[in-house]
């Protein structure tokens, strides 16, 4: 009972929190604010704090302290089941609101926050402008007119509202310390969330920088504003090079350019460090402060993913497909649970020394204790290189192969097995989509034997795919392909093949015939350790306190020492001290906290690994071709033409009336905008005949 308790009271702490911090947003841009605030700061100046301390602990650290109550919320919440009508009312919050093919899917939730969020900027937008009207003093170096100051000034709050925009675009693409995953989000759908948000700064930080260049333009002190590195004051050349720093990484960050010149997107991202850089100088640490947060807690993710790839792992085995996809076979300790659609990130140095590359995990780790397995379908350079690499060692037919070092990061996912309580589920997956689904095949099929989670009495699965050798990906989920119907549960599967034609021939033909299915072996004596994954939510709540911790004490100790004391000079002093230096002083407390903490993060590391099981390699000559089964005759294969989602979805009446229906779909776009049409057709109100569609997207791709 003790349990629920302090379950609610955590998550009542987050709420108020995370409500104070955006009060704080929303209180800001008021005059009354601006007054109170400055008393507050020259108050704290007198203080062994400062007004930098007071700045950190008002609008940094509650959203930390959030991220911190959160880890430990999921801790102790754990994989403990919610109810079901938690679970139907969350569900009708996620189903569909909007579907276009401009902006995809889109839920009440969604669509919600969108309108807050611009609700929010408008009112930034307003209370600056009118009280920057009220108070409309000309600037005497410039020599505006009226219609130029007013522009200026208009000017200078767009960049007050990229700056609220960049105070939330780090969160979403959070791992480890993932605020969304209080939420339930996919990590990879929170990406968008990302992209949303950085092209919204974008957009406002340009429209910052090109009005300001214009009114310098028009007033003829273009030549003379544009080189300025003040000592005080806003830095112009600074947020020059700010500006166009995030405009070359938005540009490369463009679908056209992502998606056939991956390693042009990859590499250029990590110009952040340079943007965030000048961003500071630019805009002063008073305002830096309020972004903050989301940096810190990026920083403190990143460095504990670096130290959690560490040391390398190895591939044990691969199995080629026809469809030029590989199933890699990996070591996992067997402590390492995960639940199913979870994703890890890999990097294969012998095919490049700094990419890293999500897959999700098609394996489940209620079933396979020592390993764990990723699709791979080779599209770009990256995958056709791992390609090569392992059908090279196939055709070498040496004795012994080769080891191939691989560095493993994750995994990541959900928190919670929800889907496991529909009464039916529906899976919905086009080509490589088919990945996540089959884990959660796996771990459905092996909750049958647990009376710890309801799980569906009917599945459905419709895999699309463009050319029949595409359902050998099928492979992995054999047996539950044959015995598929049980007295708790029953599988049916539907493929549909849009590219070819073939009368007559069944799903069991195609899958049995595995000599299509080639096996390679690689040898493990290049790494000793197998992947544990993470570390637990606890240890990493502690080590983002002990960072907060570490960076006051040390922002403090540096500002002390390097800063001239203020407490009985008055502001001359004050401006005799370059901004810059202030600046400096933040960023260097930063990297020191984060020294402190990956020192701490490596001595619990080691003291876990001292601990660790050694690698376990595979067994050799695992079974896992399809036997010939009269089960498999249930199930369906089309050819020649698009599942008719509609008429499909028109059966589920008659056959699960009264159900509540998981609808999960992995796959293209077109696909995904599709079925969450259907669903949302079909879910306008809950009635006792009809089913009701519950709709999930599922991302296989960043």
């Amino acid at each position: 009972m003790a349990k629920p308790i302090l379950l609610a009271i955590l998550k009542a702490l987050m709420i108020l929190i995370f409500t104070g911090w955006i009060a704080l947003w929303l209180l800001k841009p008021t005059d009354l604010w601006t007054r109170k605030w400055k008393g507050a700061e020259e108050s704290a100046r007198t203080t062994v704090f400062g007004y930098y301390g007071l700045d950190f602990a008002v609008y940094t650290f509650p959203l930390i302290a959030v991220a911190i109550i959160g880890l430990v919320y999921l801790d102790l919440k754990g994989r403990e089941p919610s109810s079901r009508q938690a679970k139907i009312s969350t569900g009708a919050f996620s189903n569909p609101l909007v579907v276009s093919s401009f902006i995809g899917v889109l839920s009440a939730i969604e669509i919600l926050t969108v309108f807050l969020f611009i609700v929010f900027l408008a009112w930034t937008f307003y209370c600056h402008i009118s009280n920057d009207f009220k108070k409309l003093m000309p600037i005497k170096a410039l020599k505006l007119e009226i219609w130029q100051l007013k522009y200026l000034r208009v000017a200078t709050r767009f960049g007050l509202l990229a700056e609220a925009c960049l105070a939330f675009l780090l969160l979403p693409i959070l791992r480890g310390l993932a605020v969304f995953r209080l939420f339930g989000i996919q990590f990879e759908a929170s990406v968008r969330y990302h992209i949303w948000i950085g092209t919204a700064m974008l957009t406002f930080a340009t429209l910052h920088g090109a009005s300001t260049l214009l009114i310098w333009g028009v007033s003829h002190h273009i030549q003379d504003e544009i080189w300025k590195w003040q000592k005080t004051g806003r830095i112009y050349l600074a947020g020059e090079i700010g500006l166009v720093t995030g405009l070359v990484i938005w540009i490369t960050a463009l679908p056209q350019i992502r998606r056939k010149n991956f390693e042009i997107f990859y590499y250029t991202h990590h110009l952040y460090v340079v943007f965030l850089l000048f961003f500071l100088f630019h805009a002063g640490d008073r305002h830096f402060y309020m972004v903050f947060p989301g940096i810190f807690l990026f920083g403190l993710d990143k460095i504990l993913r670096i130290l959690q790839s560490k040391p390398e792992s190895c591939i044990l085995s691969a199995r080629i497909f026809p469809s030029k996809a590989i199933e890699l076979i990996l070591p996992k300790d067997t402590s390492l649970k995960y639940n199913p659609t979870s994703v890890i990130f890999i990097k294969v140095p012998s095919v490049s020394k700094l990419q890293w590359h999500s897959f999700s995990i098609t394996s489940s780790s209620s079933v396979d204790d020592n390993t764990m397995s990723v699709m791979v379908k080779c599209d770009g350079s990256w995958t056709s290189s791992l390609y090569d690499l392992v059908q090279a060692e196939l055709d070498s037919k040496a004795d012994t192969t080769k080891c191939i070092p691989i560095a493993i990061e994750g995994p990541y996912g959900p928190d919670s097995m929800n889907f496991l309580r529909y009464d039916s589920v529906v899976l919905v997956a086009g080509g490589i989509g088919i990945t996540p689904f089959l884990s959660i095949l796996q771990e459905i099929a092996s909750a049958q034997s647990s009376s710890r989670y309801r799980f569906p009495t009917r599945m459905q699965l419709i895999f699309v795919v463009k050319k029949s050798h595409d359902i050998f990906l099928l492979n992995s989920i054999s047996s539950l392909l044959q015995n598929q119907s049980t007295e708790r549960w029953h599988l049916k599967v539907k493929v549909y093949v849009t590219q070819e034609v073939q009368d007559g021939l069944t799903l069991r033909e195609v899958l049995t015939d595995s000599s299509q299915i080639q096996t390679v072996h690689f040898g493990t004596e290049c790494s000793n350790y197998a992947t544990y994954g993470l570390e637990s939510s606890l240890c990493i709540a502690a080590l983002a306190g002990f960072a907060s911790i570490v960076f006051l004490v040390f922002l403090i100790c540096l500002n002390h020492i390097f800063v001239p004391s203020q407490k009985k000079t008055s502001n001359l002093s004050k401006d005799k001290t370059p901004s810059w230096v202030a600046d400096l002083l933040l960023i260097s407390s930063f990297i020191m906290a984060l020294i402190c903490s990956a020192v701490v993060a490596i001595i619990l590391r080691w003291r876990r690994l001292k601990s660790e099981s050694p690698l376990v390699a595979q067994k050799k000559g695992k079974a896992m071709d399809i036997e010939t089964s009269s089960a498999l005759e249930e199930h369906e294969i089309h050819f020649g033409g698009r599942p008719d989602f509609q008429d499909i979805f028109a059966k589920f009446p008659n056959e699960m009336a009264g159900s509540e229906i998981g609808v999960m779909v992995c796959g293209p776009e077109e696909m995904k905008e599709s079925v969450a049409l259907i669903c949302k057709q079909n879910s306008q109100g809950v009635h006792k005949k009809k089913p009701h569609f519950s709709f999930h997207s599922l991302n296989f791709a960043l």
